[in-house]
């Protein structure tokens, strides 16, 4: 390595540490931090995640959102935020988008020009946009961020883990079939091995209910209570399969708020509850 070349990593490393200062001294200024996972794509933990956000604004405490979903940025349009609506930026550092319910918003998909523009990027082109982020972004006063991450236990994953050690814990998202549970098997054991607590369970598209009341459980029955029994955590909840919810992710329309007497938002409701009271309860 010429010298030159080693003077200018000196200089990279550096800044990394000082970013790295940075995003411990902001999440100190927020109090509960969330991660949610799923271990596997397809499971909707985009929505899970949007519509627990929503379900706890509605509880009247200021909530955002992070989107760690580097190349499937969806978060901006579950909440509701049209194109056009961005990041803004002043000699402050960057300010987070607005979304329904004030949920304050940041991700990738509010910085690239459209929704059909990859985000083609190595793990640590990906790490540095994260570390980054957290470290520019004002988030101004935040009870709960929520931190939805792609599927998997990689880079992502890693980077939220290390960059925020005060993380309050993750909740798991995943479906009733058996090729879900034993990937959300390694969801739990990543968290375990980082000393991160599980909040609990999310099993989403638990079923389907029919005009008549007949309940049809399309991908299985009993996966995640098996598993919060198996692993010793909590189950927080099922959510039903409703096809308004797709409906309203289609049209970048937030489904708490366009149905707020549905049975999935109930649930939400529920869950948010009770992950209000985990977290609260160990202060």
């Amino acid at each position: 390595m010429s010298l030159d070349n080693y003077k200018e990593t000196a200089k990279r490393m550096k800044q990394i540490q000082e970013e790295q200062k940075i995003v411990v001294q902001k999440m100190k200024q927020i109090k509960y931090k969330i991660a949610v996972l799923s271990g596997k794509g397809g499971v909707g933990k985009s929505f899970v995640t949007a519509s627990l956000a929503a379900a706890l604004a509605s509880q009247g405490v200021k909530v955002a959102v992070f989107d760690a979903d580097v190349h499937g940025p969806s978060i901006p349009t579950m909440l509701g935020l049209k194109e056009g609506i961005g990041l803004t930026a002043d000699e402050n550092g960057i300010h987070p988008a607005v979304g329904a319910l004030g949920i304050k918003v940041v991700s990738i998909g509010l910085l690239i020009p459209s929704d059909s523009t990859p985000v083609i990027w190595r793990g640590p082109l990906k790490t540095g946009a994260i570390r980054q982020l957290l470290a520019q972004v004002n988030w101004g006063d935040i009870d709960y961020m929520l931190i939805d991450l792609p599927p998997g236990t990689g880079d992502e994953q890693l980077t939220i883990a290390q960059l925020i050690p005060s993380l309050s814990g993750t909740v798991i998202v995943t479906i009733p079939s058996d090729v879900s549970r034993v990937v959300v098997k390694k969801a739990i054991a990543f968290t375990n091995r980082l000393n991160i607590p599980v909040i609990g369970i999310i099993e989403n598209m638990t079923y389907f209910e029919c005009p008549d009341g007949t309940k049809h459980y399309i991908f299985g029955k009993g996966a995640a209570e098996s598993l919060a029994k198996e692993f010793n955590i909590t189950y927080l909840g099922g959510i039903p399969i409703e096809p308004k919810i797709r409906e309203s992710n289609d049209k970048g329309k937030v489904f708490f708020l366009e149905y707020p007497d549905s049975p999935a938002t109930m649930a939400f409701l529920e869950i948010a509850g009770k992950i209000r009271g985990s977290v609260e309860g160990k202060q």
